[in-house]
């Protein structure tokens, strides 16, 4: 079954791949079936440029359990480093 759930948004950082680090532009997340990991479904992560073309993507494949997970940890490592930043801004 093909589930037709993307989310696409840009992205502003490096990403490591077959041929080194490389800028990223976009990052796309979907909910389908995965070319790797042996699920039915799976969250996909894409991390990519377009403009450099299909080789320049970093890609993961997990399971909902896993990608709840890190979706937990990033919310929690993003708001202790607005906290941080925050501080910074005041110290200034």
């Amino acid at each position: 079954m093909c589930t037709s759930i993307v989310e696409i948004v840009g992205a502003d950082g490096a990403g490591k791949g077959g041929d080194g680090w490389f800028k990223l532009t976009h990052s796309v997340v979907s909910y389908d079936h995965p070319h790797h990991a042996v699920l039915e479904e799976a969250i996909t992560i894409d991390f990519v440029n377009r403009a450099l073309g299909p080789g320049a993507r970093v890609a993961v494949e997990l399971t909902l359990e896993a990608a709840r997970e890190l979706s937990g940890a990033l919310a929690r490592a993003i708001a202790a480093a607005e906290i941080e930043e925050s501080a910074r801004l005041r110290s200034t």
